[in-house]
This record gives C-alpha cells, sequence and structure tokens, in this order.
C-alpha cells in the first residue's frame, strides 16, 4: 500500500511538471504572438490610422507662430495646419496630442501618436533612432541690426559690437565665433525689442522668427543684413518601422506643394514660402 501511496504521487508530481511545461510553452507561444502583431502594427501604421480614422499627432501649443492657442484658445499655427492638411489628404482626421517638449519624444517613442508636428530638425543624431517626412520648412540664422545700421553688411562685421542672444542657444554660439560682446536676453522677442531701441548692436537668430514677428509689426525698424549658409529643414517625425505612413505623408506632402496649397498657408504664417 505504501509503494502504491509513493507510485502516485510520483506521477501527480510528473503530470504537474508536464503541466506547468505546457503553460509555460503556450505563454511563449502567446508572447511570440502579441510581439509579432505589435510589430505588424508597426510595419504597417497607415493601415491602423486608416482603420481608427484618426491621425493621432503630438505638438507643443506653445510654440508661436508654428503650434500655440489663438486668442479664443483654439490650437492654431504653421504646423497645426499644414499637418490638418495631411491628414486631410489622407482620408483620416486629425487628433492633437498636446504635450511639453522635453516629453515628446518619450510619448513618440510610447505610442501615444503616431507622428509630432512641432518643427523638429531633420538631424543625423535623431534621424538613427526616427523616421522623418521629407522636409517641409527650411530655415537658416540671419543676422539682423536697426534699419538705420548701413555699417553692418556681414557676419564679420559684428566683432566687438553688442549681440542679444539668448545665452543657451547655437546663435549665441555663432555670434560669439564672430567676435560679438554677447548681451543675454530671454528671447527673441526681447533681442528684437532691444535692437529697435538702439540698445544693442546685433542679433543673429532664426529667419522664421524674424518674418513672424515682421508680419505681426511690418514697422519694426529692423532689418536682415546677411543669412547663414548653414539652413536647417524640419519635418514631421516618426517611430522607426512607420514605413507605410511615412510614404502617405510624403505623398500628401508633395500634393500640397504641387497644386499651390503649402504656399497658400505659408504666405498666411510668414509672408512667403518658406519651403525654399
Amino acid at each position: 500500500m505504501k509503494k502504491l501511496t509513493i507510485i502516485f504521487a510520483l506521477l501527480l508530481s510528473f503530470m504537474l511538471v508536464l503541466s506547468a511545461c505546457g503553460k509555460d510553452n503556450a505563454d511563449k507561444d502567446k508572447n511570440k504572438t502579441d510581439n509579432k502583431n505589435a510589430e505588424k502594427a508597426d510595419n504597417d501604421l497607415l493601415k491602423k490610422v486608416k482603420d481608427d480614422g484618426t491621425l493621432l499627432i503630438g505638438t507643443e501649443g506653445t510654440y508661436p507662430p508654428f503650434t500655440y492657442h489663438d486668442p479664443s484658445g483654439n490650437l492654431t499655427g504653421f504646423d497645426v495646419e499644414l499637418a490638418t492638411e495631411v491628414a486631410k489628404r489622407i482620408g483620416v482626421k486629425p487628433e492633437f496630442k498636446e504635450t511639453q517638449w522635453d516629453a515628446m519624444f518619450a510619448g513618440l517613442d510610447a505610442k501615444r501618436f503616431d507622428m509630432i508636428a512641432n518643427e523638429v530638425g531633420i538631424r543625423p543624431d535623431r534621424q538613427e533612432k526616427y523616421d522623418f517626412s521629407d522636409p517641409y520648412i527650411t530655415s537658416a540664422g540671419v543676422l539682423i541690426a536697426h534699419k538705420d545700421n548701413d555699417k553692418v553688411k556681414s557676419f564679420e562685421d559684428i566683432k566687438g559690437l553688442n549681440a542679444a542672444q539668448s545665452l543657451t542657444s547655437n546663435y549665441a554660439d555663432m555670434a560669439k565665433k564672430y567676435g560679438a560682446k554677447l548681451v543675454g536676453v530671454d528671447g527673441f522677442q526681447q533681442a528684437v525689442e532691444l535692437l529697435a531701441q538702439k540698445r544693442v548692436d546685433v542679433t543673429i537668430n532664426d529667419k522664421l522668427s524674424f518674418l513672424d514677428y515682421k508680419k505681426q509689426k511690418p514697422d519694426a525698424p529692423i532689418k536682415v543684413v546677411a543669412t547663414a549658409n548653414d539652413a536647417s529643414s524640419s519635418g514631421f517625425m516618426f517611430r522607426k518601422k512607420s514605413d507605410t505612413l511615412v510614404d502617405e505623408v510624403n505623398k500628401a506632402l508633395k500634393e500640397i506643394v504641387d497644386d499651390g496649397t503649402y504656399k497658400k498657408i505659408s504666405e498666411k504664417w510668414f509672408g512667403e514660402d518658406v519651403l525654399k
């Protein structure tokens, strides 16, 4: 009787082991299937977007004139309008997810949205981790002086002059490289106000910021006297392996440019075509 009890116990233990192994294998198979489905969803993000009928778009909402809120509280801006037009051409509705810049890339990684529309510069370090659409805007650094200043005509002319700059910006480094004395400011608005008052000699900043400011204040006594050669481009940003959606967005962008819609949007926000 004792032997039978031992044999029964051994058989029961063996069956439990087999059952556990079977469960582990089933769990592994399920995980493999889930991973394959997730990978497939990423590889055909366009299908998911079209099935949902919505393109989820990450943006700041605090960065005029690209993405910000108008006096009525509505989200607007150049990037917002262009991304909305892209979604329309794809045949889906845009749904903007406002996120602070510091959390923007992490939000894309976490699949909170399908793409980012926030004037993201196309740089090699970013291209290693993310996919980009074709460039939809191009800008360069410009040297800005008071309209009465006829002595400053090139970047080389600013040596020893006072340049109003955000001290941690690339443009501050550029001004320093050409020998200017830096006067720290909080941003472009303060820089051009000091320049208009002739309290500084120059400022180096983004061409698009200058165009937006002149559009808002056409009588501001400032002018561009030189443009840097190294223009930078921005595009919509995506997770890697979003090929199908990227291709469709590029197709929509081309249509928007070819039929003149891009030029209308660009002139509305900047007074000129900023893709050139």
